[in-house]
C-alpha cells in the first residue's frame, strides 16, 4: 500500500466504504457468489485503508444456491460500491436493492490500483453515479435556496 494512503487521516464526512470480491486479497478476481473473501476499504479524497477482510467457506460454487449470498450481502450492507469480476443477475438485483452500486471489472485488477484511481476522482468532481454512491447511509439534505 502506498505510504501516503495509509498515513493520512481520513475525515468521516466525505468517505465511503467499498467492497471487493477477491480470492487473493490483492485483486478483484472473483465472482460475487463464489468469492472466498471480501475486502472492505474506507476511501475518501485524503486516503484509504483496509477496514475488514471477511472470509467465506462452504460450497461457494453451487449455482442456484441463493443462501450463499445472504452472508455476503450482510457483510457489505454498509458499502456504497461493490467491485466484482462477475455477478449473476439475481445477485446483482439483491446488491442493487441494498443501494450498493455493483461494478464489474473486465479482467482481474489490483485493488490498490482501483483505490488509487478512485482517490484521484474523489479529489476532483466525481461523476453523478459516484456522488450518489457517496451519499449512502447519510440523510438526504434538500436545499431550496438559490
Amino acid at each position: 500500500m502506498p505510504e501516503t494512503a495509509t498515513t493520512e487521516i481520513i475525515h468521516k464526512g466525505n468517505t465511503m466504504k467499498i467492497a471487493f470480491a477477491t480470492q487473493d486479497m490483492k485483486r478483484v478476481d472473483a465472482h460475487f457468489g463464489w468469492a472466498k473473501q471480501i475486502a472492505i476499504y474506507e476511501i475518501g479524497p485524503e486516503g484509504y485503508h483496509l477496514l475488514e477482510a471477511i472470509a467465506f467457506d462452504g460450497d461457494l460454487q453451487e449455482d442456484g444456491n441463493e443462501d450463499k449470498l445472504s452472508p455476503k450481502l450482510e457483510a457489505i450492507s454498509d458499502c456504497a460500491i461493490l467491485y466484482v469480476a462477475a455477478i449473476g443477475g439475481s445477485g446483482a438485483a439483491r446488491v442493487v436493492a441494498k443501494n450498493i452500486h455493483p461494478v464489474k471489472v473486465g479482467q482481474p485488477e489490483a485493488i490498490e490500483d482501483i483505490l488509487a484511481k478512485l482517490r484521484v476522482v474523489l479529489q476532483g468532481t466525481p461523476p453523478p453515479w459516484l456522488r450518489k454512491a457517496m451519499l449512502k447511509g447519510r440523510e438526504r439534505q434538500m436545499s431550496f435556496e438559490d
